[in-house]
């Protein structure tokens, strides 16, 4: 109950009630109203312009929104680790698995095809992150199909492995030269600059610095179909017919230790190695045809070499050097 509260009154000298005036009354409602809202109008300001504070709903959903990123960047991780070892699977069948068989490789087109027809992602539009759930989406279901492409040839590779037990005997897959032998391997396949005119020249083989005398081995089984100096520039050279459209070639020799139309195995000691020939120094240079075409001798080298061996094997044959014949 609210106070009433009085007045002294000097014309009647008696204290008077003071009666309160409606719309003042008013006036005061509304004031209390109007500064309750401005009051709390200043504390919103306050409170959406310090990001510090944050609702308990608000850190839940940050750290989730923190967790989900987390979870994104190593998805796209290890996507990336697979990616790079499918790239490297391909890479041997192709250059290895497929070439040993004699095997067409797979054209890239194929093997990173993309899907054709409707919008595969057209459900996956409209949210906020859309754009990286489809990229996500596309990356797998490419890898996906990769897989499966990878998995057709290997399926393929098994099935001539098991008609070609014959090849796997025959085709060159050693090195023709011991790595303990070995003084370095001098020059690869590819482009090079040519010892006497210095001229840019393709390089069909391999050449193999070693001292005049080491032993040169057979790479393969198969019959010697040459020994001779009868063809130019290769000076005492031996060729050998594996079958199945490989030949090996053996350059450059000092002197053989076989002759035309003998049976050799893969390890035999058929030469050694010398300079004739075009030959700047000692040195064996190598090729290997397959139908009638000479083909980078590197890819056939699993038989005597170890993954270390081969990897640097592979890196001495791509330096851009000057061959030795």
């Amino acid at each position: 109950m609210s106070k009433v509260k009085y007045y002294y009154d000097s014309d009647t000298l008696s204290y008077r009630r003071i009666e309160q005036k409606k719309g003042r009354k008013f006036g005061i409602a509304a004031l209390g109203v109007v500064g309750s809202f401005l009051a709390g109008f200043v504390l919103l300001l306050i409170y959406l312009n310090i990001p510090q504070l944050e609702t308990p709903k608000e850190k839940t959903y940050r750290r989730e929104l923190e967790n989900m990123q987390l979870q994104y960047d190593l998805m796209n991780q290890r996507l990336k680790r697979n990616e790079n070892i499918l790239e490297e699977i391909a890479d041997r069948d192709n250059n290895i698995y497929r070439l040993y068989f004699g095997a067409n490789p797979i054209p890239d087109e194929l093997r990173n095809a993309g899907f054709g027809g409707v919008n595969r992602y057209k459900s996956l539009e409209g949210f906020n992150n859309s754009e990286i759930i489809i990229e996500s989406s596309k990356r797998i279901d490419k890898l996906t199909k990769q897989i499966v492409v990878q998995s057709k040839s290997l399926d393929e590779i098994a099935s001539l492995a098991e008609k070609k037990e014959e090849l796997l005997a025959t085709i060159p897959a050693i090195q023709p030269i011991k790595n303990s032998d070995l003084k370095r391997m001098a020059s690869g396949y590819g482009w090079r600059s040519d010892p006497f005119t210095k001229a840019r020249k393709f390089h069909h083989g391999m050449d193999f610095s070693a001292n005049t005398g080491t032993p040169v081995y057979a790479s393969g089984n198969g019959v010697v179909t040459r020994a001779d100096a009868n063809s130019s520039g290769y000076g005492n050279h031996v060729r050998i017919d594996h079958g199945f459209n490989y030949v090996s070639l053996y350059a450059h020799l000092s002197r053989y230790n076989v002759e035309k139309g003998q049976k050799v195995k893969r390890g035999d000691v058929i030469g050694y190695v010398g300079s004739t020939g075009r030959s700047v120094a000692p040195h064996l240079h190598y090729e290997i045809f397959k139908d009638g075409e000479r083909i980078n001798p590197r890819n056939f080298y699993y038989g005597s070499l170890t993954p270390k061996e081969f990897a640097e094997m592979i890196k001495a044959s791509n330096l851009i050097n000057e061959t030795l014949d």
